[in-house]
């Protein structure tokens, strides 16, 4: 398969640590079940809504930050996070399957996106959240991003779940059945 699953990013666990992801997926999965768990990532992503908000970045709901290949960037998260995705997609009676990731990456795109809209919008994780077409947007939100991920970092240690910082579709490849 072409694309980048099964890469991590640098100090994240290493490319080429894609079975591990495997290993802990279902680790990530229990976690983002836990209530408590839940309620601190949601939080933080309260936080990132009310800072972005204040900068008031345009959005063109045009689903190019999806189309990965073709803005020419990757999407990197937690496994907490893309876990978090799934569990609460399939409280609302979507299921991922394994296949539709495999197939998005393929394209370089997201298995969330439809119709050039987020299908995951209200719980996507924080990389979806800070990341603008808006060019104006690159001045703050590297420092967001940095500032906010230290937090999520803190839920892992806090909660003793394992840490990875890696690619969405090798996670969520990691992550579905």
């Amino acid at each position: 398969m072409s694309g980048y699953a099964g890469q991590a990013a640098p100090g994240g666990g290493g490319a080429g640590e894609g079975g591990d992801l495997y290993l802990l997926a279902p680790g990530w999965r229990a976690a983002a079940s836990d209530a408590g768990t839940a309620s601190d990532l949601e939080a933080i992503y309260t936080l990132a809504r009310d800072a972005i908000e204040a900068r008031g970045p345009a959005c063109w709901a045009s689903g190019r930050c999806c189309n990965f290949r073709t803005a020419g960037h990757r999407l990197y998260v937690t496994g907490l996070e893309a876990a978090h995705t799934l569990v609460r997609l399939e409280h609302e009676g979507r299921v991922v399957s394994r296949d539709e990731v495999h197939a998005a990456v393929e394209r370089g795109d997201c298995p969330l996106l439809c119709a050039n809209l987020c299908g995951a919008h209200a719980m996507k994780p924080l990389g979806c959240r800070v990341y603008f077409c808006d060019r104006s947007a690159t001045a703050w939100q590297n420092d967001l991003s940095e500032r906010l991920l230290s937090m999520i970092r803190d839920v892992h240690e806090r909660r003793g779940i394992e840490y990875r910082y890696a690619e969405w579709g090798a996670l969520l490849g990691a992550l579905t059945s």
